[in-house]
C-alpha cells in the first residue's frame, strides 16, 4: 500500500459525503473535486534581467516541488520594450498527489504566515466553479529562504474544480480548509 495525502484522504472520508447531504447530489460522480491547482507568477522586470526568470523557476519549483516553466509573449508590445517569444513569467500545474500536498502546505503552512490575514476574498469564483486568488509575497512559503531572494514577486493560485457553479465550488474549498472572509448578510 503506498503513500495518500491526507488531504485525499479527508476528501474521500469526510468531504464527499458532507457535499453529499448538502446538496442532494444523486450520485457520487456528481460531487464536486478539484481537478487541478494553477501557479502563475509575472515577472514583468524580466525584459531588463533576464536572470530574474531563473530565479523565479527556481523558486516556483522549490515551492511546487515540480518543474516550473517559463511563460513567453505572444506580441510585441514596443511601450513595456516586450518582444515576442521572451519570457516574462513562470507557471506550474499540479495534478494528483502533489496537488493535494501542495494544498496542505498551503492551508496549513502557508496562509497563517501572511501579514494582516483577515481570511481570503469570496470575489475570485469565475461564475463557472473555478476559484483564484492572489498571493502578495512568495516569501510567506516556508520553502523560500528570505536571505536568498532578490526581489519580492507575487503569484496567482488557481483552483480548478469539478463544480457547476460558484456555491460548490465555494462549498468544496471550505470544506478542505480555505479561511474564506465571513459573509455578513
Amino acid at each position: 500500500m503506498g503513500y495518500t495525502p491526507r488531504l485525499r484522504e479527508k476528501y474521500v472520508k469526510e468531504i464527499m459525503p458532507a457535499l453529499k447531504e448538502q446538496f442532494n447530489f444523486k450520485t457520487v460522480m456528481r460531487i464536486p473535486k478539484i481537478t487541478k491547482i494553477c501557479l502563475n507568477q509575472g515577472i514583468g522586470a524580466a525584459t531588463a534581467d533576464k536572470k530574474l526568470i531563473d530565479n523565479g523557476i527556481a523558486e516556483m519549483t522549490k515551492i511546487a516541488g515540480q518543474k516550473a516553466v517559463a511563460t513567453k509573449s505572444r506580441k510585441d508590445i514596443s511601450n513595456f520594450k516586450l518582444r515576442k517569444g521572451n519570457p516574462i513569467g513562470v507557471r506550474v500545474t499540479l495534478r494528483g498527489d502533489r496537488m493535494y500536498e501542495f494544498l496542505d502546505r498551503l492551508i496549513s503552512v502557508s496562509i497563517p504566515r501572511i501579514r494582516d490575514f483577515r481570511g481570503i476574498s469570496d470575489k475570485g469564483f469565475d461564475g463557472k466553479g473555478n476559484y483564484s486568488m492572489g498571493v502578495t509575497e512568495q516569501i510567506i512559503f516556508p520553502e523560500i529562504d528570505i536571505d536568498k531572494i532578490n526581489k519580492i514577486n507575487g503569484m496567482d493560485i488557481t483552483f480548478v474544480t469539478t463544480a457547476r457553479n460558484d456555491e460548490e465550488c465555494l462549498a468544496l474549498l471550505k470544506e478542505f480548509g480555505l479561511p474564506f472572509k465571513n459573509q455578513k448578510k
